[in-house]
């Protein structure tokens, strides 16, 4: 409560209260006006707080999700206000003149800012030096044409999700625009116009320097929080995100270790010694070389179900094809 009456106060102080004259009104603004004074409506202050808190929260919740929101402000008094706290944000925005089509014919308003973009980047790299005095002056005129009006949506690459608007009469064409596409609209309300035609109203006065600055000051901070959140989170992902991977590698290598102990001789039953203990690499059987000796052949000395080393002989009946002769041969 005392957060919204010191609210209150600067907004008071600010001049935000002071709405038009009374035959210029919009009845539709009925509701936000609190009274009359000397032909001058006066706008009911609680409302414009409880606007400014429900456009503020609405912006934060969109920039956490790392949407655009794009400022419009065209009137002199506006500008240089909107464009520096948009600025500030790292928001696109607009503050020259409002292109026709900007957001309804987005992808040919980006042709014109890569051609702005290709200009800058043949100052940079010296090929201003290879080409004529006047091809040189040609480009460098459509080059501040273009930084004027679109400077401000060099680096949107696609439709912002919302747009934010200082006098919504005045800014009708841009107001249609994102009517057409769906997007999310906020815009400050004087009590000649209509504030059906915005998602979030905010019942202000939209003339002076002071009211303008409190109010888009008041969103930015609502926006700048929303982005810091954005970013404390993504901290907090890839904090988690390296402690489940070293925790992965933490498991295998204990994994490695044990496959490794697995491996060591006499961890597992029946190790294959010399002189047929538990069975060597060959099979048992008759030894087909030369007095059925060990070493490689079948029935030799690490063979299997070989008795003593030096390709002793199985006792008889043990081979394959019958009685063996002499010196293990068939």
């Amino acid at each position: 409560m005392e957060n919204n009456t010191s609210l209150q106060q600067q907004l008071l102080e600010a001049g935000v209260h002071f709405g038009h004259l009374k035959k210029k009104w919009n009845p539709k603004m009925l509701p936000y006006i609190f009274a009359e004074k000397k032909g001058i409506h006066i706008i009911d202050l609680n409302k414009t707080v409880e606007g400014l808190q429900e456009a503020a929260a609405a912006l934060k919740s969109i920039a956490k999700s790392g949407k655009k929101i794009m400022f419009v402000a065209t009137k002199k008094q506006a500008k240089e206000i909107v464009a520096d706290a948009a600025r500030n944000i790292n928001m696109p925005y607009v503050t020259e003149r409002w292109l026709g089509g900007m957001l309804t014919n987005f992808a040919t308003i980006r042709k014109s800012v890569k051609k702005m973009q290709s200009i800058e980047k043949m100052l940079q790299d010296g090929t201003f030096d290879n080409i004529t005095k006047k091809e040189r002056l040609t480009l460098s005129r459509d080059k501040e044409k273009m930084e004027k009006v679109l400077g401000g949506i060099a680096q949107l690459a696609r439709v912002p999700a919302a747009l934010f608007m200082v006098d919504i009469s005045h800014e009708h064409i841009a107001l249609a625009e994102a009517k057409r596409l769906g997007i999310s609209t906020f815009g400050m309300v004087d009590t000649n116009s209509d504030p059906t035609k915005v998602d979030f109203a905010i019942p202000a006065n939209d003339d002076a320097t002071k009211s303008i600055a409190i109010v888009t000051s008041y969103i930015c901070a609502a926006i700048a929080e929303g982005l810091s959140e954005r970013a404390t989170e993504k901290n907090e992902e890839v904090e988690e995100e390296e402690e489940a991977d070293d925790k992965a590698r933490k498991f295998d290598v204990e994994g490695g270790e044990d496959r490794e102990r697995g491996r060591k001789p006499g961890a597992q039953g029946g190790g294959r010694g010399p002189g047929g203990q538990g069975g060597g690499a060959n099979r048992g059987g008759g030894g087909r070389g030369p007095g059925g000796q060990g070493g490689a052949n079948r029935g030799g000395g690490a063979n299997r179900g070989g008795g003593a080393p030096g390709g002793q002989r199985r006792p008889s009946g043990a081979g394959s094809n019958g009685p063996r002769k002499p010196g293990g041969g068939r």
